[in-house]
């Protein structure tokens, strides 16, 4: 069995999902449903709150991340979370190919993070590929935004509601559309 530590590693490579991998993706997607389960069903203090983010990710969560439930994930194990962080409701983290999020990040509602894709060959479709997500710090994501994977968006940008993010978004920019696009600098 492939512990957590080994699973990050491996998927930190990039390289093809397949064999013991496709195992160990199931186990952890099903502690990550217990857990967040039990986030969506019931109030819970900040305090819970944070004990059980911690929980999913297999990390320590500092005590001023904030969540508005509900948050589905299919891993939890390869998130990692930094200070200050607020995520809205009904948000979609695909993890297994690591998302990293900054310091004083803003996540709207109903955000996607996905870090997997397949082969685009029809014979080979089922491979999986998974690339990391890196959020900067203070960076606002805008509600109903994708950011797909291998995207890292630097510190200080803005995302806008209802991009689809398919690049890198260099540090103080506003993108947004389908594809995203730089529309300007931010004020600072």
């Amino acid at each position: 069995m492939i512990d957590v530590d080994e699973f990050r590693k491996i998927m930190a490579r990039g390289e093809p999902v397949e064999g013991e991998m496709l195992k160990t993706f199931h186990r952890l997607s099903q502690e990550a449903l217990k857990i967040t389960v039990e986030i969506n069903n019931k109030y819970h203090t900040e305090v819970e709150i944070v004990d059980l983010f911690s929980k999913l990710t297999g990390r320590k969560v500092d005590k001023s991340f904030r969540l508005f439930p509900p948050f589905h994930t299919d891993c939890g194990k390869n998130i990692k979370v930094g200070k200050n962080v607020f995520i809205n409701s009904c948000c979609k983290f695909q993890d297994q190919g690591g998302i990293e999020i900054g310091d004083g990040v803003l996540i709207g509602h109903n955000v996607t993070l996905a870090t997997l894709n397949h082969d685009e060959r029809p014979n080979f479709r089922q491979n999986i590929y998974p690339k990391p997500i890196k959020i900067g710090n203070n960076v606002w994501i805008g509600s109903n935004a994708t950011i797909l994977q291998g995207v890292t968006i630097e510190d200080g940008a803005i995302i806008g509601a209802n991009a689809l993010v398919t690049k890198d978004v260099p540090k103080n920019t506003i993108v947004a559309g389908v594809p995203a696009k730089i529309i300007r600098q931010v004020n600072l």
